[in-house]
Parts: structure tokens; sequence; C-alpha cells
């Protein structure tokens, strides 16, 4: 089979809910080229490299003209690009100037703050199971949690939370590719476009009300905050919040989904994690691992000609890091075709690595920590109503578009 089968198998959906044979196969050739231009990087050793590799970027400005030309154009015009799609010092000035009102070293216990909070929107959406028998997980759960804890991390107040839900479910939407005619595709591009602008100027608004008036939340420190940095303008800012909202959000939901799923698979693992709640820390990072919720890195290029594993890959040409295979490179992992919750050393690449290691990653933990084991301690014979579930057709963000559980009740 050749690389460039594998790679239409990859990004098939018939494929979406078992990728991991063909990356086993992908791995066989640790970096090749697709007939349509970019490189594929499947091995852990050589993806962690080229994520700690200056010469290569995720500014796809750097593309030669070529491969720019199959880059889909739906980034606004009217915004800066988001911080995750910019190289150093650009990228490291805008991630400082975020960081500062969200976690270590200026503001260190802001996500452990949250755990309360966060303890108290999953009881609230569990109890909304009683007397139903059977949910859709991720309309029940794994969606509306994360997107609420943004809501609450940013400052939008819970009057506007409903429309700000909307605006999320729509810009969620189009991370997947667009189907159906040319026609149709445009007119979900211009929908998503419209909730994307929408949201901006909602953003807008709110960053200059906190200005004036600040209070305890995201957006009030990047409008109010100062440091050797400078301050962030305000279309960064509205550009930065977008990014948390989706980046973060959509990373979660998979997480969590994800998460159950393998569970559920493994009744004899759930059962330890029910009976000793502690184990939830390691088995999250398993799950990382095993079946993370952003399975590849597109649309990153290299600045220069780089040897890597035998193969030039040459300035200015795509390249994917395709991270759940390098997940799963027996060269690094023992045993890596099996789910082990309590791993040792279990360095994955679930949130990247490098300068553009996951920013949202401390609070991710924690929404999937507090998810699964709530869920496993308070639904009674919880069982998959479909294995397969139906996938989202994303071959990037990879989860269940659906998981649909059914118990025997609820319990305290």
């Amino acid at each position: 089979m050749t690389s460039v089968a594998l790679l239409r198998q990859i990004t098939d959906y018939a494929n979406r809910a078992d990728p991991y044979p063909l990356y086993a196969e992908l791995r066989k050739t640790p970096v090749v080229r697709d007939e349509d231009g970019p490189y594929l990087v499947s091995t852990y050793w050589e993806i962690h490299s080229l994520l700690h590799d200056p010469r290569v970027s995720s500014d796809t400005r750097n593309l030669s003209p070529e491969a720019a030309r199959t880059i889909s154009q739906e980034e606004d015009p009217n915004l800066p690009p988001p911080f995750i799609k910019l190289d150093p010092p650009e990228h490291d000035r805008l991630r400082r100037l975020a960081m500062r009102p969200f976690g270590p070293p200026h503001t260190p216990r802001r996500v452990y703050e949250m755990r309360g909070e966060l303890g108290e929107i999953v009881s609230g959406l569990i109890d909304g199971f009683r007397d139903r028998g059977q949910v859709d997980l991720v309309d029940d759960f794994s969606y509306p949690f994360p997107v609420t804890v943004i809501c609450r991390l940013l400052g939008i107040p819970r009057e506007d939370e409903a429309r700000f839900h909307g605006w999320a479910d729509t810009i969620a939407a189009s991370i997947d590719p667009a189907h159906g005619t040319a026609d149709e595709r445009e007119a979900q591009l211009q929908v998503f476009r419209q909730a994307r602008t929408d949201l901006a100027s909602y953003l807008a608004g709110l960053i200059e009300d906190r200005r004036r008036s600040p209070r305890d939340d995201m957006l009030s420190a990047m409008a109010a905050g100062y440091g050797p940095d400078g301050q962030m303008s305000p279309v960064e800012m509205v550009s930065t919040s977008i990014l948390l909202l989706i980046a973060g959000h959509e990373t979660t939901v998979n997480l969590i989904t994800n998460g159950m799923l393998t569970l559920l698979r493994n009744p004899d693992v759930l059962q330890r994690l029910r009976d000793d709640p502690d184990l939830v820390v390691p088995l999250v990072e398993e799950l990382l691992r095993y079946e993370p919720p952003v399975q590849l890195l597109p649309q990153k290029t290299t600045l220069a000609d780089i040897d890597i594993a035998g193969t030039t890959i040459p300035k200015g040409a795509p390249l994917w890091l395709v991270l759940a295979s390098g997940n799963r490179d027996p060269q690094r992992f023992l045993d890596p075709d099996r789910f082990i919750p309590d791993r040792p050393d279990n360095q994955h690449l679930g949130f990247s690595s490098g300068v553009h290691n996951c920013f949202g990653s401390p609070l991710a933990r924690l929404e999937a920590q507090l998810a699964l084991t709530e869920l496993v301690r308070r639904l009674d014979n919880p069982r998959l109503v479909e294995d397969p579930p139906p996938y989202r057709h994303n071959a990037v963000l990879r989860g269940p578009q659906h998981l649909g559980i059914a118990f025997d009740g609820l319990r305290q």
C-alpha cells in the first residue's frame, strides 16, 4: 500500500472509527510525501524533534506560493491570526500576555480555584439525566460542560450564555469539512463567517465594557493588564478570546467523550476508577496518549531544508505531524495499542510539545478528571447504546458526534 493511499484512507470518513491500523502502516516509513504536497511525519521521536525545531513554522504565510494555494482561506481578514498560528517572537509575546490572567507565574491558582465551580456544573448536568435511562453524552454533557466553563472563565454574563453557546455551536461545526454541493458549502461558509463576525463584535463590546468597569474575569485582566510585553490591542484580545473558545472547548469535548467511550469498552478499568477515584490523574494522561482529541497537526511548514529520518523536507513545504500515530509508536511506548491507566513515563503528544504546547492543558486536564470521575461514580450500570458510535467527519479533531449511553439510574 502506498503512502498516498494511506493518507487518503486516514482522511476518509469510513476509517474514522479506527484509524490506528493505518497509522501503524504509516510508521513503516517515518517521513512520506503525499502526491498533493504535504510531508507526513508519523513516528514519536521525529515528531517530538520537529515540534522543538525552530525551523518549523506554524504561520501559513511561510508556505511556498504553490503550497499556499492548497490552504483554505477562511481566516477573518479583520482580525490578526491567533497566536497558535504565529511563530516566535510574535507568538511568545501574545502567549505571555494571555497567560498572565490564566496561569503561572502571575495567577497560578486561577484554574485550581475553579474546581468547586466546575464540580457544581458537572453535578448539575448529571442531575439532568434523572428519570431518563439513556443520554447522548455529547449533547447532554461533553459539549455544554466546557463551553459553560469558558463563559465563566472569560466573564460572559449569565444572561448572554445562551447567545454565546449558539455562536460556539456554529463556529465549532465549521471546523468539520463542509459537505454537499459547491453552493451548499458556500452557504455553510457564509453562516460560519457571520457567526464569527457577530461573536467578534460582541466580544469587542464586552472588552470595552471590562476596560471601563473591570471584574474578576479573564477579559477584564486582558483589557486592564500591562507588563513587560505591553498590552494586547483590542483586536488581539478578540482573536485570543475566540482561540480560547474554539481550541479549548473543542478538544475538551472530544477528550471527555473519548474517555467515556474507552472506559465503557474497558469495564475493568471503569470499575478500578469507581473504586479508586485518584486513578483519574494518570488515567487522563493515558487517554491523551491512547485516544488524543487532536489526531494530527496540519498546515505546518519549514523555514529551511530539514533532514530527518533519511528524508529532506524542503523549505516552504507543507508538513503534517501525526500526533496520534506518534502516541502509538512501539519505539517509544511498550504495548502501545493497550489502554494502561497507570502507564509509567507517559510523555505523550496529546497536548503537542515545544512552544505550542497546549495553552489550556491545565484546565482541560481538570475538566476531564472531574467529569470522568463523577460520570463513573453516579451512573448505575452504564453501557454503550452503539459501538462504534457515529463520528464527526473531522480527521484532525477526532471524536464521536454522538455517544448514546444507557444506564439503570443515578447514584447520589
